[in-house]
């Protein structure tokens, strides 16, 4: 049986979502990002204790089929994105769609209509925040950290870094540099 999970993006989540597992005697056989894979179905009491026990935690079982689409739909950008050391060089809709069986305009329409925005502006959203990631390292210099993130130059890079965070990419890099020496000297 699988049990689909919404907000679950990271190690930690899996980790919470395990314990859980455990302390309701639920076996599975896999964890991953969104998806939890039992090894018998759980009864209707375990579906609604563990439902209950990770709301608390921020995490929400998901029920209906658009939802569990949606949630595979945002696991498979976030994987691609924060998981990846180069995103694929194939274009994303033929990406999600390949790794979702499904063709990508019913994909993108459900997401479009549940969530309000486009997958590509899911997409860019997410590479942003891996951009302002990449500069918190600052190992790489923004040429770098363009062609990481598959722009097509610096300029692309900082127009939607503009556009999603108010600033620029040098600009953000200074108040982040503010902000650590202020820290540091207190």
């Amino acid at each position: 049986m699988k049990i689909y999970i919404k907000y679950m993006v990271s190690l930690r989540c899996k980790i919470i979502v395990q314990q859980e597992l455990e302390k309701l005697e639920i076996p599975f056989l896999t964890v991953d990002l969104g998806v939890v894979e039992t090894s018998a179905n759980i009864s209707g009491s375990q579906h609604e204790t563990l439902s209950i026990n990770l709301k608390r935690v921020g995490l929400e079982v998901l029920d209906d089929k658009r939802g569990i689409l949606i949630d595979k739909i945002k696991n498979v950008i976030i994987e691609m994105i924060h998981h990846h050391e180069q995103l694929p060089k194939i274009n994303y809709s033929v990406y999600i769609s390949e790794k979702l069986g499904n063709d990508y305009t019913y994909l993108s329409n459900t997401f479009s209509e549940v969530n309000g925005i486009t997958i590509q502006q899911y997409i860019i959203i997410h590479k942003i925040e891996k951009v302002k990631e990449l500069m918190l390292y600052d190992e790489l210099n923004l040429t770098e950290i363009s062609y990481r993130m598959n722009y097509s130059s610096v300029a692309h890079l900082s127009n939607q870094f503009k556009k999603i965070t108010g600033l620029t990419p040098s600009f953000y890099k200074r108040m982040r540099n503010f902000r650590k020496q202020n820290l540091e000297n207190v």
